[in-house]
């Protein structure tokens, strides 16, 4: 299926569900919706970080440091988190991610979708899809805050990576 006719539930600024529509129409009508970050760190505690490929639909070849995506129609969260994060990873077998906290992300352009944010340790060997991700490599955190400042990242996941540090106390 193309990911643009994905039918996704559209949501109210209290996450309740007023009606679905396709992927790319809610991306193109700004429509709010539900979205996963997962954070993947590997048995060493590395952050799981990729560039994203040129085709995606939003923020094509930036870099993340969470792997998810859109909330199917009807899909719950925790569902959603644990099928982004094998899909992305390439993996199957992943422990269930755990659930940290959410928050409604919205950019200047008017986009805004709820985002749940999860943390999960992958000690499986990686296998990311080549449609989604160009490049990953698992980082030390203290790489990952020197690239901050280099690289382009994808504006939700920075958003998420921020409010992630704050609810660990700064770290």
């Amino acid at each position: 299926m193309n990911p643009a006719d994905e039918i996704l539930d559209i949501v109210d600024e209290n996450d309740q569900v007023i009606a679905q529509s396709p992927r790319g129409e809610a991306y193109a009508r700004g429509l709010r919706h539900r979205c996963v970050f997962v954070q993947a760190r590997d048995a060493a505690g590395r952050l799981f970080v990729h560039r994203r490929t040129a085709t995606k639909l939003v923020f094509p070849a930036l870099y993340d440091m969470f792997v998810g995506g859109v909330v199917a129609a009807g899909e719950s969260y925790d569902r959603a988190a644990l099928r982004e994060a094998e899909e992305e990873l390439g993996v199957t077998g992943l422990p269930r991610p755990a659930y940290l906290f959410k928050f409604l992300y919205g950019d200047r352009a008017g986009n805004s979708w709820w985002s749940a944010v999860y943390e999960v340790r992958c000690e499986l060997p990686v296998s990311p899809q080549v449609e989604e991700v160009q490049w990953y490599d698992f980082l030390a955190e203290e790489e990952v805050e020197r690239r901050l400042g280099e690289w382009e990242w994808v504006p939700d996941g920075l958003a998420a990576y921020e409010r992630l540090r704050a609810f660990r106390g700064g770290r």
